[in-house]
């Protein structure tokens, strides 16, 4: 259903890719229930309705920051670190793909013009949310 990348026993990313066939009429997370960023892929029938709903106010605490991309158009490189700052893999993604940075580090290189959308926890805290390091 995705593709889980994984550094000993952690998982650093998942891609949803855009050719991913789904089954009719379901939903399916990609992520754990105790991940504090929640990703699911859905597939609904004509007519099926998601039943108005208000979502409660419930305090949650966030250690670390999860981000998810939507891929628009073009393609990238993106590269997955371990928390020791080594390469572990290198995925090549494209129009359509999702991809989720879970743990550890990344990098995106632009291969051709490219659109995402990013989506993350806040409130963002600057440079405080982030440790760059040099490849």
């Amino acid at each position: 259903m995705a593709r889980y990348i994984k550094h000993n026993q952690d998982t650093l990313g998942i891609i949803v890719s855009s050719d991913m066939q789904l089954e009719q009429d379901s939903i399916n997370f990609v992520t754990p229930n105790d991940s504090s960023l929640q990703v699911g892929v859905m597939s609904r029938c004509k007519g099926y309705l998601v039943k108005p709903h208000i979502h409660k106010i419930v305090k949650r605490v966030i250690y670390q920051t999860q981000e998810v991309l939507f891929i628009k158009s073009g393609t990238c490189l993106v590269t997955f670190y371990s928390e020791e700052r080594d390469v572990v893999e290198r995925i090549e993604v494209h129009a359509g793909d999702v991809v989720m940075f879970v743990g550890g580090g990344h990098s995106i290189e632009m291969l051709e013009d490219v659109e995402i959308v990013e989506v993350k926890q806040g409130p963002y805290l600057g440079e405080l949310d982030k440790d760059r390091f040099d490849i």
